[in-house]
């Protein structure tokens, strides 16, 4: 796909906006291309009083793959800490809470890292069957971040959500929907079709009743993701100078296991 096409683009039918990141030839990672892209497509949709219900999904076979380790793992001037540069690379995805309409995650395809995160900064999520979910972090020698650690083990519950971050493993789509961490599991090719069907139920309801339900759900769970994704931030950037996290990411580039030795 040509890199002149935009790196996300936003499509408006009725009431409904939809997100879709738009570099499928790199896996929709997180380079600084999209998630500028991404920022002004979030800001774009916020002033636009008309969009009821926002969809986010991708392009290709991954809804998003995370950061490029093989490109940046932190944003920003380097006179600023690295939990600072932990927290901007992270900034444009944690932006899609602002919005104040529901947002549905329509993901067609594997969300790993930085893009399981981006997942779950949405409101409601529709999954493939097949596809493979999940925060590698731990294989990577790295801390979690996005507000991972803080938003999974009050979807899941603590056990699993200790499982999933502790061991890195990735979960089918099938297997997060009995979780209940997604609202649906289908086929791979159904996936955006189920999410536009939910999000043309949702607009139809009453526009400010909705947003303000959806306030009052996260203001009554004390639901901050941002503070966490800070607070994430920078003990992830304690972990990036160390041996461990230098040897996952060279293991992930060779495609071999990793060999990790606590230092």
């Amino acid at each position: 796909m040509s890199s002149i096409e935009p790196a996300v683009i936003i499509e408006k039918t009725g009431y409904v906006a939809t997100l879709r990141l738009n570099r499928p030839d790199n896996r929709n990672s997180m380079t600084p291309e999209l998630l500028d892209t991404f920022a002004d497509a979030v800001q774009e949709l916020r002033r636009d009083h008309a969009v009821r219900c926002v969809v986010v999904t991708g392009t290709g076979s991954c809804f998003s793959s995370g950061a490029d380790f093989r490109a940046i793992v932190q944003r920003g001037d380097q006179a600023r800490s690295s939990g600072e540069r932990s927290y901007a690379m992270y900034a444009p995805f944690l932006s899609l809470t602002d919005l104040e309409v529901p947002v549905i995650g329509a993901l067609q395809g594997h969300a790993v890292g930085g893009g399981f995160g981006l997942s779950l900064c949405c409101d409601l999520r529709i999954a493939n069957n097949s596809a493979r979910y999940g925060a590698n972090f731990a294989k990577l020698g790295i801390s979690a971040g996005l507000a991972i650690s803080d938003v999974l083990p009050r979807l899941i519950g603590v056990p699993r959500a200790m499982e999933l971050l502790m061991t890195g493993q990735l979960i089918s789509g099938e297997q997060g929907a009995a979780w209940g961490l997604f609202n649906y599991s289908v086929e791979g090719d159904q996936v955006l079709e189920r999410a536009l069907q939910l999000a043309d139920e949702i607009a139809r309801s009453a526009p400010i009743a909705v947003r303000l339900m959806k306030r009052s759900i996260y203001q009554n769970l004390g639901w901050d993701p941002r503070t966490a994704a800070w607070r994430e931030a920078f003990v992830q950037a304690a972990t990036l100078p160390t041996d461990d996290a230098r040897e996952g990411i060279d293991a992930l580039l060779a495609k071999r296991p990793p060999h990790f030795h606590g230092r």
